[in-house]
């Protein structure tokens, strides 16, 4: 016969943890449901939102830079077409110096293939974030 394994055996004595009534139960000691034994939890550290809210601070400049590079090339079929000319052309100097015209004062990486070509835009205040976008021409 089968029994199931959270229900006591017919006959059996099934004791469960004494938890007093008047005393809260905690995050460390939460009862689980299914069983009515304590669940004993992780212990997370205390949160440090600092490093967070400084991170967010930075991208909002890496953001501003990507809109001015993403106005330029929306706004101007010359200067789209001599980026992607360069590009295709394998001229890495010819496309950061055109990207940098454009008004970009992060640093940038670019990478690109027959089908489009990626921009990742670094902080220099530190490596707390990157901006990544990518736009195809095919």
């Amino acid at each position: 016969m089968y029994y199931h394994p959270l229900q006591p055996y017919p006959g059996s004595i099934y004791c469960l943890p004494f938890i007093p009534v008047n005393q809260p139960v905690d995050n460390y000691h939460r009862i689980q449901p299914q069983t009515g034994y304590p669940e004993i939890g992780r212990q997370y550290p205390k949160v440090d939102p600092t490093l967070f809210h400084q991170s967010a601070e930075t991208f909002k400049q890496l953001m501003k830079d990507g809109n001015v590079l993403l106005n330029k090339l929306s706004e101007s079929r010359e200067f789209a077409g001599n980026v992607m000319d360069a590009a295709q052309r394998g001229d890495q100097n010819k496309v950061k110096q055109l990207i940098h015209s454009a008004g970009i004062k992060e640093r940038v990486e670019v990478r690109y293939t027959p089908d489009g070509i990626t921009f990742d835009m670094y902080s220099d205040k530190g490596q707390c974030c990157k901006l990544a976008m990518s736009l195809r021409w095919k």
